[in-house]
């Protein structure tokens, strides 16, 4: 759809999104200790180019996304699971164009017990619904290693579209090239996405033609700045 120039601008600040399981506050440096609890768990940081293996490795992939904020281009948040309260996880807003409506959502990533929840589910919801809704994005964005099946299947569970695969796009720290697949989601297209997102999170998160990932995924993530 053409764009309507009396949109109000796309402003990037700070905001917490709350659904029924999940709450997203935003990221500061005080959730690292709560985070790195969740973050230790290797199989989390798998498919990003650079993994986190210490707490102060994590401090800086936090730091990287608040600057990030501080400078209009990252929207960043902490994942909290409603029911008990507890930091479980992470997501954010990333290469914000404010004036082409277009964002990334990604650097998402989730405890390992919470993997077969609609918790993420709902935090996409969440920050699709921010970003059509309040931003009236045109564009949202995600990317994801070629070879991760399981957060491909993920996208494509959600309604994206894949729209193929950037080739040699990252250096990972095994030197592997990291071809990136890339979908997306459209203002146009976001009516009926929504609609199939709040259905699968009433079927527990889980999609009524794919099944959830099997491994935890970390989709899109650096501690290199977006």
């Amino acid at each position: 759809m053409p764009h309507d120039f009396a949109a109000p601008p796309l402003r990037v600040e700070p905001v917490t999104l709350e659904g029924e399981h999940v709450r997203l506050v935003p990221l500061e440096l005080e959730h690292v200790d709560a985070l790195w609890e969740i973050a230790q768990e290797p199989a989390l940081w798998r498919w990003i180019p650079y993994a986190i293996r210490t707490k102060d490795e994590l401090r800086d992939y936090v730091q990287v996304a608040v600057d990030g904020r501080d400078a209009g281009t990252v929207l960043p948040f902490a994942t909290i699971e409603r029911a008990t309260g507890r930091l479980i996880g992470s997501s954010r807003f990333a290469n914000i164009v404010p004036a082409d409506y277009r964002a990334e959502i990604g650097w998402t990533w989730v405890g390992v017990p919470w993997q077969r929840s609609a918790i993420n589910s709902e935090a996409k919801l969440l920050m699709l619904d921010h970003a059509f809704g309040t931003w009236r994005c045109h564009r949202v964005e995600f990317k994801t290693d070629s070879l991760n099946e399981q957060s491909r299947a993920g996208l494509l569970g959600i309604g994206a579209t894949f729209e193929g695969i950037f080739r040699n796009h990252m250096v990972t720290e095994s030197g592997r090239l990291r071809h990136s697949a890339w979908y997306s989601i459209t203002d146009d297209e976001w009516p009926a996405v929504r609609e199939r997102l709040v259905a699968r999170i009433a079927a527990g998160g889980r999609s009524a033609t794919l099944e959830p990932a099997r491994n935890p995924t970390c989709d899109g993530v650096s501690r290199r700045r977006p």
